[in-house]
């Protein structure tokens, strides 16, 4: 019941926001960066990171969830407070970059750190590999929230899937939130996440996979194969970027889901195939024991859609 009632509470806040941005005109405005055509009401990531929160205290007053990820988590208030006023007023790069580095130690901390990295213990080197991973993690999926239904519908997948494998109820918090939201952000989106809901679930996904990770080391590599199709995207398009000497500051519409959508692909189209990318990634984590192996063949998937987003529109 908990979870229909979170449900319902990120619809309706959603919403409620969609209105009164209309209202106020608050309005994120085509740009060369933009994906959509009209000027459409942003923030609807305040109404899932209001309903996250609201169940994350719900699992803690029940006992539900642990203390050490639930403080981590709840960390995720500043960058989602933060993130608002970046929406509006557009905050600059290096205080950004300064406070997700502060959030990301702070998080870290509750957590104890990363205790293992590959065949490295050295808590210097894990805590370091630990810190740059959650600031990627923000910044990554805060770059791919670009087209109708995307950035949320891989938030509900990664849910799903780690219910699946873990057998976690905040898992079911996460997706109860998105997906009041999603459905006004379906194609076409009546309102836009904002930076203040994909910063957040970008800092979630990082937490959640250094929490298992600490569990399992194993796990941190299952962690990275699902989240593989955001990941994969985000870093081998700045490397290319880097290659074309190109200034990666700049804002581009270069990510393999930008491409696609230049190509003539509707946002509904790209978002349903991104979906059956996640299952592919789900059943290799799923059937395949020896998570090297796993890895190696989820790379070997994703660079074969980015060779198939290359053919379809290229990398220029």
């Amino acid at each position: 019941m908990i979870y229909i009632s979170l449900f319902l509470l990120s619809l309706c806040l959603t919403y409620l926001i969609k209105d009164y941005a209309i209202k106020k005109s608050l309005l994120a405005e085509v740009n060369e960066r933009s994906s959509h055509s009209v000027p459409t009401p942003h923030g609807g990531g305040i109404a899932l990171a209001f309903t996250w929160f609201v169940g994350l205290i719900y699992l803690y007053m029940n006992n539900m969830i642990e203390q050490d990820i639930f403080y981590a988590l709840l960390v995720g208030v500043v960058i989602s407070i933060v993130s608002f006023f970046d929406d509006m007023f557009e905050l600059s790069a290096k205080l950004r970059i300064l406070i997700q580095f502060l959030v990301a130690c702070l998080g870290l901390w509750f957590l104890g750190g990363l205790e293992q990295v590959l065949v490295f213990e050295n808590q210097i080197v894990t805590n370091i590999f630990a810190i740059l991973l959650i600031i990627w993690f923000i910044n990554l999926y805060n770059f791919l929230d670009g087209i109708d239904g995307y950035a949320g519908s891989e938030v509900v997948f990664l849910g799903i899937a780690g219910f699946l494998l873990f057998q976690n109820s905040l898992f079911l918090v996460l997706v109860a939130s998105v997906l009041g939201f999603l459905v006004w952000n379906w194609h076409r989106a009546k309102i836009f996440m904002g930076d203040a809901g994909s910063t957040l679930l970008g800092y979630n996904i990082a937490i959640i996979t250094i929490y298992y990770a600490n569990q399992d080391s194993k796990n941190l590599w299952i962690w990275i194969i699902l989240f593989g199709l955001f990941w994969f995207d985000a870093t081998f398009t700045l490397f290319r970027r880097y290659k074309n000497k190109e200034k990666l500051s700049q804002a581009h519409k270069k990510h393999a889901y930008q491409r696609l959508t230049q190509s003539g692909w509707s946002h509904s189209k790209v978002v349903l195939c991104s979906i059956l990318v996640n299952i592919v990634l789900f059943c290799i984590v799923y059937f395949i024991s020896n998570i090297t192996m796993a890895f190696l063949i989820s790379l070997i998937v994703l660079y074969m859609v980015t060779k198939f987003v290359d053919r379809k529109k290229k990398f220029i």
